[in-house]
């Protein structure tokens, strides 16, 4: 049933959404040198690596680690990548990762291939079982602001409570969140 949803509220937000990702795919280009999609190698369900793309927000040549081990993000943002962050308008590409299947709407975030800490904390507590999905329970408590472990403690709570009703709670929740512009540190 979840996949069923998934891929209904896929083809629903892509139709809705094509006019706004071609303009944020125009803002892209003609705001900073290079492609309009960054794509990184994402740790997916059972531990397998697949490709993500985000509208890209930060400048050609940032290093591929989470931003928060950066010493100074900023810098490294385009002139349109901070909002595009706080608005979330970068993860709409990620729509295509749900309708292949690589990824949900909800489920814990995929982690950077080389998160190694997140993604051991995740597979000893068995979180790697699940999908990823484009927002997720720890997002909604927290976002950038959750140190790894309270992150992964909240994708374990999600991996015994998930159901569809549960889901359905946390895109509601994600929602108001986006559009507060809550939980985002750059």
């Amino acid at each position: 049933m979840k996949r069923l949803f998934d891929l209904l509220l896929g083809l629903i937000a892509s139709s809705i959404l094509v006019f706004p990702l071609i303009l944020v795919a125009l803002l892209v280009k003609s705001t900073s040198p290079g492609p309009v999609l960054y794509w990184s190698d994402r740790v997916g369900r059972n531990n397998k690596i697949f490709r993500m793309p985000k509208f890209r927000s930060m400048r050609i040549g940032t290093p591929a680690v989470a931003t928060h081990l950066l010493a100074n993000p900023a810098v490294y943002l385009t002139p349109i990548g901070s909002f595009l962050r706080k608005s979330s308008l970068d993860e709409l590409p990620q729509l295509w990762c749900i309708l292949i299947g690589d990824m949900s709407f909800v489920g814990p975030r995929p982690a950077l291939f080389n998160q190694d800490d997140l993604i051991a904390q995740r597979t000893e507590r068995g979180v790697h079982q699940l999908v990823p999905g484009l927002t997720g329970w720890a997002q909604v408590n927290g976002r950038d602001e959750l140190p790894i472990s309270e992150k992964v403690g909240l994708d374990a709570e999600y991996f015994c409570r998930h159901s569809f009703l549960f889901d359905l709670y946390i895109l509601w929740l994600t929602i108001v969140k986006v559009l507060k512009m809550d939980g985002v540190s750059h």
